[in-house]
């Protein structure tokens, strides 16, 4: 045992200390947040209210639309023919026919612009003109506007869950991001540090460096040293990584939210409609936005961090150090890079389908699908994350940590048969034949 501990430290001290190991724990979540923070700002900073003409041959739609963040209508009494060949030159982005006969025929109109119109705007504009056509035949059918615009009601349900220990609030927005956020760090973690562990021992076996070691530890204990020690660089590299995201995101919350405040207050007081509306409308904006951050920090209340932390933490190591042992046994096995391919694909299909199953978990989280992949070691890792922040049983949870504890054994000691014997093998093609052989070798 004190030799393993020796040979994690030396692994765990080596990657610490290196410059690489210090600037990309430091750059990595600045490099996120800049990231996330310059397509923020270029989203808020590149909000452009696209001007759309209209000419209204139906006379019916003549200043119903509504002007919007996205949008802003203008309409013109000249024949389509004239406003086709001027609307470029008078700065509209597109222009918008509709015939006489909409009502009967609603896919008879027409959108022209100089170039092609993007999804969003051609939808807008679908959005508007299918909603006034309906206002249209409901007042047609003796529906006033008044019961119209009262029929209008958003429902927005709180959701609670019931348990022995009584009510509770939950957010499914919030579950689901944090659910595949995190399983999506793990499977991440697998292809990083798996990886490490690989070159790492691929890197000893062809300097011929792993030859002085053998002599005075055991193959096996090596391996375990090696796999542990770089588990243990990774767990601390996220918690670093963890911690100085949500500072630098808390800070660039407070300073994109004014961004946005101002950016939103600017388009609202653009044209003479926005400056009509600006007093409510930017009340209105306001009164939204600290809704919204209400609403995700009520979001964040619902969530059972400590369990979902811990769990984080668990499958983490569980799942890196059952992928590791095998990576590990594949740089063993290997002369080079390039002869780790045809290994790799099969380990890695799991994790692989695991976050692709992990899609169709977070719409049914507690299925058939959902229960056998989130207790297959293999996929659990994965899975089970993604399952934790909705409420999963405790027997569930149990079974699935009791069964990634034996597959990390299992595995460990599958990976530990090949790599006393691959470790010291050069020179020689390795097929899956020949690894089978490897494994039950008993000398």
């Amino acid at each position: 045992m004190h030799t393993i501990f020796l040979i994690i430290k030396r692994e765990y001290l080596v990657r610490v200390r290196k410059r690489s190991f210090v600037i990309m724990t430091i750059l990595g979540p600045l490099l996120i947040f800049a990231f996330y923070a310059i397509i923020g700002w270029a989203a808020v900073s590149s909000i452009d209210q696209k001007k759309v003409a209209v000419v209204d041959e139906s006379g019916r739609f003549t200043n119903q639309f509504k002007n919007d963040e996205e949008t802003t209508y203008s309409y013109e009494k000249q024949p389509l023919s004239v406003a086709k060949k001027s609307f470029v030159k008078q700065g509209y982005d597109a222009l918008v026919f509709i015939p006489k006969d909409v009502i009967e025929r609603p896919k008879t109109v027409q959108i022209f612009a100089q170039k092609s119109v993007s999804l969003d705007l051609q939808n807008n504009i679908e959005r508007a003109i299918g909603k006034e056509i309906e206002t249209i035949k409901l007042s047609e059918a003796g529906i006033t506007q008044k019961v119209i615009e009262d029929a209008k009601v958003n429902v927005d349900a709180q959701t609670i869950n019931l348990s022995d220990a009584g009510e509770k609030n939950s957010n499914a927005i919030a579950t689901t991001i944090i659910g595949y956020f995190c399983a999506f760090l793990i499977y991440i973690s697998v292809f990083i540090y798996g990886t490490q562990v690989m070159r790492g021992v691929m890197e000893e076996k062809t300097n011929r460096i792993v030859e002085v070691i053998i002599s005075s530890v055991k193959p096996f204990q090596l391996m375990l040293g090696k796999i542990i020690g770089v588990a243990l660089v990774g767990l601390t590299q996220f918690l670093l990584w963890i911690t100085l995201t949500i500072g630098l995101f808390t800070i660039g919350g407070t300073i994109m939210g004014d961004k946005v405040d101002r950016g939103r207050q600017a388009m609202q007081t653009s044209g003479a409609a926005g400056a009509m509306a600006q007093g409510p409308a930017s009340a209105e904006v306001k009164k939204t936005q600290e809704s919204a951050v209400a609403s995700v920090m009520r979001a964040i209340d619902t969530l059972n961090i400590p369990l979902i932390v811990a769990c984080f933490l668990f499958y983490f190591l569980g799942g890196y150090l059952i992928y590791s042992a095998l990576f590990g046994a594949i740089g063993a096995a290997v002369d080079n890079e390039t002869e780790t391919q045809q290994f790799m694909f099969p380990i890695t299909l799991p994790i692989i389908g695991a976050i692709a199953v992990a899609q169709f978990v977070i719409r049914d989280p507690d299925g058939p699908l959902a229960f056998w992949t989130s207790i297959f070691p293999l996929t659990s890792p994965v899975v089970m994350m993604v399952r934790v922040p909705f409420g999963v049983p405790g027997w569930e949870l149990a079974l699935s940590m009791v069964l990634l504890i034996l597959g990390f054994m299992g595995t460990t000691w599958l990976a530990a048969r090949i790599y006393r014997v691959g470790i010291l093998m050069y020179g020689k093609q390795v097929s899956y034949k020949e690894l089978s052989k490897w494994v039950f070798y008993k000398g």
